[in-house]
């Protein structure tokens, strides 16, 4: 297990990663505010000078979604999928592609929003289509950037309760 800030990281098989990540709120205001897009352009956004440019939900079984992003030098970044499973405020299943295909191929996200005595425990797992991609998308900073993301979700999540 590799700690990343106040992520926990596994690799439980050569093609998956685990991400775990605690929330001091309740998994309605988690869920709501990683699934309605005014609320992800507030924390979603990445590293100091990114900002989020496009952010589409149709939170739907089948429904599509886009984000967009912006960096200070004129980097775009985006990415897409569907949505495969919409549990609120438990669980989404989605499939997810970036544009520039660095992760190696259409991905599975699970992410599974868990109680905890009115806390929410986020275990996000990620498959990815074979170890190679798996390793690369690890070691492209992919956790940091995540932890960024939710340190700004941190931030945000009192004022939703």
């Amino acid at each position: 297990m590799t700690n990343t800030g106040a992520l926990q990281v596994t690799t439980p098989t050569d093609r998956e990663v685990v991400v775990t990540r605690h929330f001091a709120a309740p998994c309605d205001l988690v869920f709501r505010a990683y699934t309605t897009p005014d609320l992800l352009r507030q924390w979603f956004h990445g590293p100091p000078g990114w900002t989020m440019e496009l952010c589409e939900v149709d939170l739907r079984v089948g429904g599509r979604y886009r984000y967009e992003w912006s960096g200070p030098d004129g980097e775009v970044m985006a990415v897409g999928g569907e949505f495969r499973e919409v549990d609120p405020p438990r669980r989404l299943v989605t499939t997810e592609l970036f544009d520039e295909d660095w992760t190696g191929g259409e991905t599975l996200v699970t992410a599974d929003f868990i109680d905890q005595a009115g806390q929410t425990r986020l275990e996000m797992t990620i498959l990815y289509a074979s170890r190679e991609a798996r390793d690369g998308a690890l070691a492209s900073g992919m956790t940091e950037g995540m932890e960024m993301g939710y340190a700004g979700l941190d931030e945000l999540l009192p004022s939703l309760a």
